[in-house]
């Protein structure tokens, strides 16, 4: 099974770029309408404008933008070196939510919220450092 999450993004090329500084990736695909980074062989990063999303879902459901500043989902993304990617992700202006501590599912984490307000784990096993 191969996965792809999709965030909805206000400015794509501003979370292109947040993405691409705090992932150390580039993308795989850049496009109007959708960015994508390979996070591993089965899984993907998405981000699509709310603009472009909105369109799909029509009057059917309510426009992401009504959920701005609500976090409505999290990334939890197990790293080599939670240190170095939780201060790459600061550095490009992502708010601290909880800093790096170890937690009681033997894993190092600290939580950040990216510029549309989605919340990022970075994780390491406690065992692995």
């Amino acid at each position: 099974m191969k996965v792809e999450i999709i965030l909805y993004v206000k400015d794509q090329a501003r979370s292109r770029d947040f993405y691409c500084e705090s992932l150390s990736l580039e993308p795989s695909m850049d496009v109007p309408g959708m960015t994508e980074f390979d996070l591993n062989d089965n899984c993907k990063l998405g981000l699509m404008p709310v603009s472009s999303i909105s369109k799909i879902l029509g009057d059917k459901l309510p426009h992401p933008s009504s959920g701005d500043g609500i976090p409505r989902c999290e990334l939890y993304l197990e790293v080599e070196d939670v240190i170095l990617a939780f201060e790459r992700a600061m550095k490009t202006g992502a708010v601290i939510v909880s800093p790096v501590s170890n937690r009681d599912w033997d894993y190092k984490v600290g939580y950040l919220c990216d510029p549309d307000g989605h919340v990022i784990a970075f994780a390491q096993k406690i065992s692995s450092l």
